[in-house]
Order: structure tokens, then C-alpha cells, then sequence
């Protein structure tokens, strides 16, 4: 058997390795306050100085307020490619999962990638490949994998109480009992 996603709080060890996010709204304060520098005839080195930067960025950064003006030193947007599934699309997903893997029409309540992936593609449309799957769980919905208690169907807890309460002291060595 796979394993199960569950929801609980995820150990962030791997954080120190990993560099920080970068700032979009403080990279972008730092460029206008460079334009304002500009706009006053500050020199180049001076506005380095006050805004934390090399002069290289600062001369490419006056070549841009040249060309556009303040527009030009605006900020791109994010960074790197869009989500497939956006935050209200993941909130609906998680809500399926939660249900369990039986109210989505599987035989028994065990989630596994595959399913999941499943899910995701009917829920929204939008489909992930299993492996892919696994990291959107574990970033986006702060799941984690657990294994399935392993135990019989034919189980009998009480039996098992029995045993335990009246059969195993009699099994047991008792204080004096020699070892030879």
C-alpha cells in the first residue's frame, strides 16, 4: 500500500538551505528611490551608497529611468512561471481530498499520487503528473505522507484484551525463575 496525505504542521529543516524570497515590493522602493536620486542629480556612486547597490546597478537603472522615465525602473511582476492551479482552485482541491478517497469513488480510503492526480484533473480540469503531485501536497496544501496501520481485517480486539489480561502472566517467567 502507498502511503496517505495528511494535513499537519511540517517541519521546516530543509529552510536553511534554501535562499530567502526575494523582496518584489523592496526591490521596487529601492529603484524609485533611485529615481529620486536621479531627478535631483545625485551622482551615481552617492545613490549606490544610499540605496545598498553596486554602480553597476545603478547605471544600468539610469539608463532604464532615461529611456522610460519612472515606468522603466517598475517592477516586471512575479518572477518565474504561474501556478497552474490558482488559490481558490487548491482550497476546492483540498476540500476533495478531505472528504477521503471513498466519497471520491475509490474502493478503499488509502490516497495515493495517482489519485490524487485524479482528483485534481476532475475537479479542475488541470492535470499534474503523479511525481508532480507529491510537491504541490507538500508546498502548496502543507500535507504530509503517513503509512497505513497495518492490521488484519479479521481482528478481534477483545480477544486480543483477553490474551493479553489472563494468558500472558501465566506465560510469563515469574521473579525467582531460573535461566539455564
Amino acid at each position: 500500500m502507498t502511503s496517505i496525505p495528511v494535513k499537519q504542521n511540517v517541519s521546516r529543516a530543509w529552510e536553511w538551505r534554501v535562499r530567502p524570497r526575494r523582496d518584489f515590493a523592496a526591490m521596487q522602493e529601492r529603484r524609485m528611490r533611485a529615481a529620486d536620486l536621479f531627478e535631483h542629480g545625485v551622482i551615481p556612486a552617492e545613490i549606490a551608497r544610499q540605496v545598498g547597490v553596486s554602480h553597476q546597478i545603478v547605471s544600468d537603472w539610469r539608463a532604464a529611468w532615461r529611456r522610460s522615465g519612472r515606468d522603466g525602473l517598475r517592477g516586471a511582476g512575479r518572477a518565474g512561471r504561474l501556478p497552474k492551479l490558482s488559490r481558490d482552485q487548491l482550497t476546492y482541491v483540498e476540500l476533495e481530498l478531505i472528504k477521503g478517497a471513498e466519497a471520491n469513488g475509490y474502493p478503499n480510503d488509502v490516497w495515493t499520487l495517482q489519485r490524487v492526480a485524479e482528483v485534481i484533473e476532475r475537479v479542475t480540469g488541470v492535470s499534474y503528473h503523479p511525481a508532480h503531485v507529491w510537491s504541490l501536497l507538500r508546498q502548496d496544501l502543507k500535507w504530509s505522507w503517513q503509512r497505513p496501520a497495518r492490521r488484519a481485517t479479521e481482528r478481534n480486539d477483545e480477544a486480543i484484551h483477553q490474551w493479553v489480561k489472563r494468558r500472558w502472566p501465566q506465560l510469563k517467567k515469574g521473579h525467582g525463575a531460573r535461566t539455564r
